[in-house]
């Protein structure tokens, strides 16, 4: 892109919104219409009018959306799209209180506090001298094990929807890479995976890699535009909790 359209690639990214839905949770808050009749507060107004009227006062469970954690690929074979997708990772984290994100090639690298600066360029900048594997190699299986164990527990627990984004050209053969994407799917409440090698028409899923991680995914999307991103926000706010919707030609 040229410089111009590089800008303004910036500046739409910026804007870009992920209108996760929300979730209920256990904690009730005061509601003026609808919900459910909160007793012990009924109870309460009742006994400081004195008992002469008993005033219905209700309730509803509140709503947050659900935790986001990004995994972005930052090996060689993903290089062209790596800092569009840093902006694009910068732009939701100060737009959703709660994502988490990272980025990993032969390692994995926690991102999120190089990412508050709410200087896009600044933060893109803290987070190249924060990465050691920057455009360097691929090792899925190792970096989605760090994670898993490491992180999983503290970061998933509250139906977190995941953003794996990757081409899935991993060096390994792909046995590890499968037994940690199980274990991954089973700690989220969606998977998806947005890979840009979709943006072929005649894209098959040969590589042991991609072989390994297709069946544990809810969603397996393209990421190779600014569209391709505008896309992945009407999902995520469609309520569609699954559909992997890619089948490997015969």
């Amino acid at each position: 892109m040229s410089t111009a359209e590089w800008n303004e690639a910036k500046r739409v990214v910026a804007r870009l919104k992920l209108p996760l839905v929300p979730l209920k949770t256990r904690r009730f808050a005061r509601a003026a219409r609808g919900g459910v009749l909160d007793l012990k507060a009924s109870l309460r107004q009742a006994i400081r009018k004195g008992g002469d009227t008993w005033p219905m006062v209700m309730k509803r469970a509140k709503q947050l959306p659900p935790p986001l954690v990004v995994l972005a690929d930052v090996s060689g074979s993903m290089e062209r799209y790596t800092r569009m997708l840093l902006y694009f990772m910068h732009a939701i984290g100060n737009d959703h209180l709660r994502v988490e994100s990272f980025l990993f090639g032969t390692r994995l690298t926690r991102i999120t506090r190089e990412l508050t600066s709410r200087d896009v360029d600044q933060a893109v900048a803290r987070v190249e001298d924060r990465v050691s594997d920057w455009g360097g190699g691929t090792r899925i299986g190792p970096c989605l094990k760090s994670f898993n164990y490491e992180w999983s527990r503290r970061l998933l627990a509250q139906r977190a929807t995941v953003l794996l984004i990757t081409d899935g050209l991993d060096r390994d053969d792909g046995g590890l890479l499968s037994g940690e994407m199980a274990r991954l799917k089973r700690s989220t409440r969606q998977l998806i995976w947005l890979n840009p090698l979709l943006r072929y028409a005649d894209f098959e899923a040969k590589p042991a890699g991609v072989r390994a991680m297709l069946p544990h995914v809810d969603w397996f999307l393209p990421v190779h535009n600014i569209d391709s991103l505008t896309d992945l926000g009407k999902i995520l706010s469609s309520g569609v909790s699954s559909r992997n919707n890619y089948r490997d030609p015969e």
